[in-house]
């Protein structure tokens, strides 16, 4: 489909800017940013428009409608089937149009703007013991307006149904501006509605003779299953669903209304969970046995695969969740609930024991956070199976089709076939309670002859599923991926029908065109055939981890917006500040992938739309865990950095920060003079007004000696060290060796009172992580080569690497061989590369203990949370009888150069007071601030909070060494 051009779009502006409050996007970078959803598919729209109310909603669509443009009404946009983009104006409800007005406990019901997360009703509903029952793996962001487009369902439709379930009332309004209120509709109101004039009494005219013209034929070809979702529910206007029209409206995709507001109902949410893990040979066994669990009555029955498992292992090993998997091949997580944990557990036993004479094994699960880490491999599962384990890409678009759960073993086998008939490969998980089935496939979208066997594929599918009763869609919807098959689950006189229904609402066809009737073909506008990458791809970083390098990495984000939830984990906090797309994980995404293709971000590596969409971005690596598949934003925006800033003027913070390792080393003789003259106010400006430093800011004071010359003074250890006694060779990282070397010397004491021998490089190191950051690659790569030459008598005798700042172990743990993919002692640096807490949780059983009992407020590294994980901190913190709470505080927000850099500082704050520091403010004052990375420190030093401490410094106090020798 052609994008639209300047003529098309700039009367529509002008027009639209006249007339709403909030914001009208028609830039090219608002415009690339709304161009994609969850599916597979790309289309430019005319522009975007974020009201700020409901008159904002109602002028634009009567300047569309006065105009003759399209309509496209839009949520969180994680649509899978191509719902949630057109080439039409955007009405963006997300930004503002986001509230819950109301909560009736009593009526268990509640009323929100479309623009709502799920979560967020949950949150207001759970106060009074109350949940809106359907809730898909996207519910911490996608939208109540969203999940009545769609028909959304998720785990729990076992229990609650699907949304038209529970969707009690709606005030839509029509293209044409109509606005009117719509439920069920007893026989006497329907008949005074259709005797109205004007277009509310056409409206009910119209869908009354359809309802009397196809209602036989509806009751006789409808599949009876309860995860029919494709098509209108035309079964809604019959007589024994009370002429429903909200619920005939839910699943419409936008291509009927704009949604203004949705009354809803609420269900009792036992307040207590409880969760049977049952294992099973394969998938197809398990499938064969949900139908006795049906009679149990759960909440939940869904399905996860071995290879599900194992691409989350590759992930991050040391995920405790997989370990207590009982044993098998595929799994099936049962939930029940109960007023109780006694309860839950009971009636989750009952299922473990009726489920064994099945031949299951099981694990009962009730701890919370256990719960949450089970949960979140199941969750993740649809943008984990993007990329599977062989490396190769995978797609969604036959990824949510049902059939009746006694017939989904047999679905399943048949299904498996027709993979490997079509050469084909996919990794299932879903829904099996309602038989919904999820996979992603490694379709080839990327060549001519690999769409057309896509389209093969989707017929035969289609016809499969339709062989075993079901339904083309389970939950997502049509949209672009399967509205075109629908001829194949319906008779042609029902299609006439769904025309007929789309026609009484739009006949002007402004509403989302192309979606269920008059479908748009299923293999055109796919994303990555229409929009291959025209720029170089001559980078500096390696991309090793994606078979086509950067290109590659721009397919990476499939659009599912995990970045865009409010809060849990560290990604997105650039997002969570601004709540704008750009500054998101996925919006950045889908700009670089836009300019890799040229055809909307026009100016290649120099754009400045994703320069300033980059701006915001922390470099924090949250995204690298977070992310279902792994994006990496701080290495793309690395990249970025260096090609767009090649042979030009960088920022003034690129040289003063960029350069941080040098400047440290060239000042720390004089580090009593520079300390001195940072106080004097009008020099402090000055320099942070020519470095580019946020004034904000205060500059950190140097330490008088660094931990290096501490370390190469100090007199011979008390105790002397065998001959044999084991190496390490301890990482001086710039920032402990010029502003933190008690703790340098503490980490040297612990390690010493353990028996290492405790080495330091004997000449100048860096890691490079400053120049990284900034995207100066170049010289990272040359500062790297001269620290291996430097390391290499360590590296060639086998010596571990010990870090104690984070950020640094990270670097040589990830971007390291990327920058230098062919050099050998990169890769032996990373393979020796330990953090502190690795080490010594090897010793923990010969830990003596002396003064137990600390209590510690843990912030964790966003680095290391995504590239060295925390067990091994919390097995050292155990054994040293450190009570430890840890923080789910995401990144401090000072992120390296980030906080420090002018523009920055409100992010950065916004990020450290969202749960770090008012959790710092709250702690009792014995509580320690345990925070290894520098940032974390001085982010929680310059909020003027209290001292927090390295894990070495907690280390040393508890085994009475260095300075907790002295302490008491």
């Amino acid at each position: 489909m052609q994008s639209p051009t300047l003529a098309q779009t700039s009367p529509v502006q002008r027009e639209l800017a006249k007339v709403v409050r909030g914001p009208v996007r028609f830039d090219d970078g608002s415009r690339a940013l709304f161009s994609a959803d969850a599916s597979n598919y790309r289309h430019m729209p005319i522009g975007v428009v974020q009201p700020y109310d409901v008159d904002d909603v109602l002028a634009t669509l009567d300047v569309c409608h006065r105009l003759g443009v399209p309509i496209l009404p839009r949520g969180a946009g994680t649509s899978i089937a191509g719902n949630a983009i057109n080439t039409a104006v955007v009405l963006d409800f997300s930004r503002h149009l986001n509230a819950v007005l109301e909560v009736d406990p009593e009526r268990r019901r509640a009323r929100v703007q479309p623009g709502v997360v799920l979560d967020d009703l949950r949150k207001a509903a759970g106060k009074h013991g109350l949940t809106f029952g359907p809730d898909p793996s996207t519910h911490n962001r996608c939208t109540l307006g969203g999940m009545i487009g769609n028909n959304a369902c998720g785990s729990h439709s076992v229990a609650w149904g699907k949304t038209v379930d529970n969707v009690a009332a709606l005030d839509v309004v029509l293209a044409d501006g109509t606005r009117l209120k719509v439920g069920p509709t007893p026989e006497d109101e329907l008949t005074r509605l259709c005797a109205e004039p004007g277009r509310v009494g056409q409206l009910y005219r119209d869908l009354r003779a359809l309802r009397d013209k196809f209602g036989p034929l509806v009751q006789e070809t409808f599949p009876d299953l309860t995860r029919r979702v494709s098509g209108y529910n035309l079964d809604q206007l019959l007589p024994a669903n009370g002429f429903h029209l909200a619920r005939a409206l839910v699943g419409t995709e936008g291509t009927c209304v704009t949604l203004l507001e949705a009354e809803v109902d609420l269900v009792e949410s036992p307040p207590v969970r409880a969760l049977t893990v049952l294992g099973f040979p394969d998938q197809f066994v398990a499938a064969d046995n949900v139908v006795p669990l049906l009679d149990l009555a759960p909440l939940t029955i869904e399905s996860v695969d071995s290879a599900i498992v194992e691409i989350v292992r590759a992930r991050n090993p040391r995920n405790p969740a997989l370990d207590a998997l009982p044993p098998g091949g595929a799994w099936l997580y049962v939930e029940t609930g109960g007023e109780t944990v006694a309860e839950a557990e009971h009636r989750a036993q009952v299922v473990a024991r009726t489920m064994a004479g099945y031949g299951a094994t099981s694990l009962v699960v009730t701890e919370p956070t256990q719960l949450r880490a089970l949960w979140r491999v199941r969750e993740d599962g649809a943008g984990s199976t993007t990329r599977l384990p062989d490396g190769s890409e995978a797609y969604p678009g036959w990824e949510d089709a049902a059939v009746p759960p006694q017939r989904l073993g047999g679905y399943l086998r048949g299904f498996d076939t027709l993979l490997k008939d079509h050469g084909r490969k996919g990794i299932y998980y879903g829904h099996f309670g309602d038989g919904c089935i999820h996979v992603r496939i490694d379709f080839d979208l990327l060549t001519k002859q690999g769409v057309a066997g896509f389209r093969r594929f989707m017929e035969d599918a289609a016809d499969l599923v339709t062989s075993h009763g079901g339904s083309l869609s389970g939950e997502h919807g049509d949209g672009q991926a399967r509205a075109e098959l629908l001829k194949r689950m319906y008779p042609g006189e029902i299609l006439g029908a769904f025309e007929e229904f789309r026609s009484a609402w739009d006949p002007a066809g402004l509403m989302n065109p192309h979606r269920i009737v008059e479908p748009a073909k299923l293999d055109e506008d796919l994303r990555v055939f229409v929009a291959p990458p025209t720029i170089r791809s001559d980078t500096t970083l390696a991309f090793s981890h994606d078979k086509d390098g950067f290109f590659g990495a721009t397919r990476r984000c499939m659009g599912v917006g995990k970045c865009l939830s409010a809060d849990g984990g560290v990604m997105c906090p650039s997002y969570r500040a601004t709540r704008e797309e750009k500054h998101s994980t996925r919006g950045r995404a889908r700009l670089l992938f836009e300019m890799a293709n040229g055809q909307v971000v026009k100016d290649g590596w120099r754009s400045e739309e994703v320069r300033d969409a980059l701006d915001l971005c922390l470099s924090c690596k949250g995204c690298k865990t977070d992310c279902p598949v792994n994006v990496d934003m701080a290495s793309y925006k690395a990249e970025f950095l260096s090609k767009h800033y090649a042979g030009r003027i960088r920022p003034a913070s690129h040289y003063s920060m960029g350069f941080l390792p040098l400047w440290l080393r060239l000042s720390a003789p004089f580090a009593k003079a520079v300390n001195a003259l940072a106080k004097v106010r009008p020099l402090a400006n000055l320099a942070k007004k020519v470095g580019g430093i946020a004034p904000e800011r205060a500059i950190p004071e140097f330490a008088p000696a660094t931990f290096l010359r501490r370390f190469r003074s100090r007199p011979a250890p008390a105790r002397a060290l065998p001959a044999d006694a084991p190496r390490v060779l301890l990482w001086p990282d710039s920032f402990t060796n010029a502003f933190d070397p008690d703790l340098g010397m503490d980490a040297v004491e612990v390690l010493e009172s353990l028996g290492y021998r405790v080495e330091v490089p004997d000449g100048p190191v860096c890691c490079g992580l400053t120049w990284v950051s900034t995207g100066q690659l170049g010289v990272a790569k040359r500062v790297l080569r001269r620290t291996l030459k430097t390391l290499k008598p360590w590296l060639d005798a086998g010596v571990p690497v010990v870090g104690l700042e984070p950020s640094c172990t990270a670097l040589f743990r990830g971007e390291l061989t990327d920058l230098l993919p062919d050099d050998a002692d990169a890769a032996t640096l990373r393979a020796s590369t330990k953090t502190f807490a690795e080490l010594l949780a090897d010793r923990t059983e010969e830990f003596d203990v002396r003064r137990p009992g600390q209590r510690a407020l843990v912030q964790v590294h966003c680095h290391q949370h995504a590239e060295l994980g925390f067990t091994s901190d919390r097995k050292v913190l155990a054994a040293l009888g450190v009570e430890a709470e840890v923080l789910d505080s995401g990144c401090c927000g000072l992120a390296g150069n980030f906080g420090f850099e002018k523009g920055h500082y409100e992010v950065s704050m916004d990020a450290a007071e969202r749960v770090l520091l008012p959790a710092v403010r709250a702690a009792d004052s014995e509580v320690v601030m345990l925070a290894d990375g520098f940032s974390c420190r001085t982010q929680v030093r310059q909020a003027g909070e209290r001292e927090p401490a390295h894990l070495a410094q907690i280390a040393a106090r508890a085994l009475g060494v260095g300075s907790g020798a002295t302490r008491s």
